[in-house]
C-alpha cells in the first residue's frame, strides 16, 4: 500500500542544513548558532550575509571588504536601468523584481559558470543589485531618475539613499538594518526549498532566486505584510480597533493577517524585536497612529480566547508592515524588501546545495482511474 502523503510537506524533513534554527514551539530562531535578538541588536546585515555563507562571524577586514564588495557590485548594468524603464508603470513590483533579475544574468561575468567559486562572486552581486532594482523601481515608477548606491554606505543606507537621493536619517537605516538582519534566513520556508530544487537540477543562481521570488510572492509567504498593511490601512483609526475586531474577528469569518504562523505556536522573536523598533521608528516620525493600530489590534487578539486557545501570536509580517509603511514605502514594495533581505538566506541554501548536491526529485502517490479504453475522437 502506497505511504500516504503529507499536505505540503508537513514534517518532511529534506535536507540537513547549518544556516538556521526555527524552533516554534519556544518561539527561537538561531542562526549559525547565534540567536537572533543578538544579531538584531549588534550586526550589520552584511555581518549576517558573512555568517550565513561562511560560517562564522567576519573579522573587521573582512567585513569591510564584503561590504565594499557588495556596494560596489550594486551599481546596475546599464540595459537593466533602460529595462526598467520601459516597464509599464503599474507593473507589480514582484514582477519587476523576478524579471530584473533574470535580466541581470545577461550582463553577468560569471553568468555561465555553476560553480561555488563563480556562485559566490554572484552572491555578492545580487545582493547589492536587489536592493538597487527594489529602490530604483520605487523611483522609476514615480518618474523620477534611479539613483545609484555610494561605495561608502552599508545596504541598508544605500537603500534609504537610493530612495531618497538625499544623505540617509540614521534612525530609518537602522530600522532597515534590523529588518533585514531578521528576515535573513528562516529555515527550509516554501521559497528557500524552491531555490533549492532549481539548484538540485544543476541550474545557475540567478534562476534559482528568480524562482524563489516567484514562490515568495504569494500572499502566503512573503506578500503576508502587505496583507497586514492594507488590513491597518481599512481599520483606519484607534478607536476604530476594537468595533471592527468584534465585527469582523469576534462575530465573523476573517482573520487577523499577520498573527499565527505555520512553525511558531509562541510568539515570533522577530516580531518581539520589530515591534520595538516600529514603535522607535513611529515615534521619531511623529506618525504613530499606524502602530497605535496594530498595537491595540494585536492586545485585543492576545486577550481572546480564540487566540490563547490556539497560541496565535503576531508574526514577523505584523509590524514589519508598520516599519516599511512609517518610512513612506508604498504597499506593494513590501515583498520586494522581502527579498532585498532573504537573498542572504537563499545564496547560503544555494551553495550548501550545491556542496552536496543531489536532484530532489519526491515521490507521488497515484490516485486517479485505471484501465480507461481508448475512444476515437469522432465517438467522443
Amino acid at each position: 500500500m502506497a505511504e500516504q502523503a503529507k499536505k505540503g510537506l508537513e514534517g518532511i524533513v529534506v535536507a540537513d542544513s547549518v544556516t538556521s534554527l526555527v524552533n516554534g514551539a519556544e518561539g527561537k530562531l538561531i542562526y549559525e548558532g547565534y540567536k537572533i535578538e543578538d544579531l538584531a541588536a549588534n550586526a550589520l546585515f552584511e555581518e549576517v550575509v558573512y555568517l550565513l555563507w561562511n560560517g562564522r562571524l567576519p573579522k573587521a577586514a573582512e567585513l569591510e571588504a564584503l561590504r565594499k564588495s557588495i556596494a560596489e557590485g550594486a551599481v546596475l548594468p546599464d540595459g537593466v536601468i533602460q529595462f526598467l524603464k520601459s516597464i509599464p508603470k503599474d507593473a507589480d513590483p514582484m514582477f519587476v523584481t523576478e524579471a530584473a533579475v533574470a535580466t541581470l544574468a545577461f550582463y553577468d561575468p560569471d553568468s555561465s559558470e555553476v560553480t561555488i567559486e563563480a556562485t559566490q562572486r554572484k552572491a555578492v552581486r545580487l545582493t547589492g543589485q536587489i536592493t538597487t532594482i527594489c529602490a530604483a523601481w520605487d523611483r522609476i515608477r514615480k518618474g523620477e531618475e534611479p539613483v545609484a548606491p555610494r561605495a561608502d554606505l552599508n545596504l541598508a543606507q544605500n537603500f534609504v539613499y537610493m530612495l531618497s537621493g538625499t544623505d540617509p536619517d540614521k534612525t530609518t537605516s537602522d530600522a532597515i538594518n534590523v529588518y533585514l538582519v531578521l528576515l535573513a534566513e528562516h529555515g527550509m520556508n516554501a521559497s528557500t526549498f524552491t531555490s533549492r530544487v532549481v539548484t538540485a537540477t544543476g541550474s545557475d543562481i540567478h534562476s534559482a532566486i528568480v524562482a524563489a521570488i516567484g514562490a515568495l510572492k504569494g500572499p502566503s509567504h512573503g506578500g503576508a505584510n502587505a496583507e497586514a498593511m492594507r488590513m491597518f490601512v481599512e481599520i483606519g483609526e484607534p478607536e476604530n480597533v476594537q468595533p471592527w475586531f468584534d465585527k469582523n474577528i469576534k462575530n465573523g469569518d476573517r482573520r487577523i493577517m499577520g498573527i499565527g504562523h505555520r512553525i511558531y505556536k509562541a510568539l515570533d522573536p522577530r516580531a518581539a524585536i520589530l515591534r520595538e523598533h516600529a514603535e522607535r521608528l513611529a515615534q521619531s516620525s511623529g506618525n504613530t497612529k499606524w502602530f497605535q493600530i496594530a498595537d491595540d489590534l494585536a492586545n485585543a487578539a492576545l486577550a481572546d480566547e480564540y487566540f490563547i486557545s490556539r497560541r496565535l501570536y503576531p508574526n514577523v509580517d505584523y509590524f514589519s508592515a508598520i516599519l516599511l509603511y512609517t518610512i513612506n514605502l508604498d504597499i506593494d514594495m513590501f515583498p520586494p524588501l522581502f527579498a532585498m533581505s532573504r537573498i542572504a538566506g537563499w545564496s547560503a541554501h544555494v551553495i550548501e546545495q550545491m556542496k552536496n548536491n543531489r536532484l530532489i526529485r519526491p515521490d507521488v502517490n497515484y490516485v486517479g482511474p485505471m484501465g480507461l479504453e481508448w475512444t476515437p475522437i469522432s465517438e467522443r
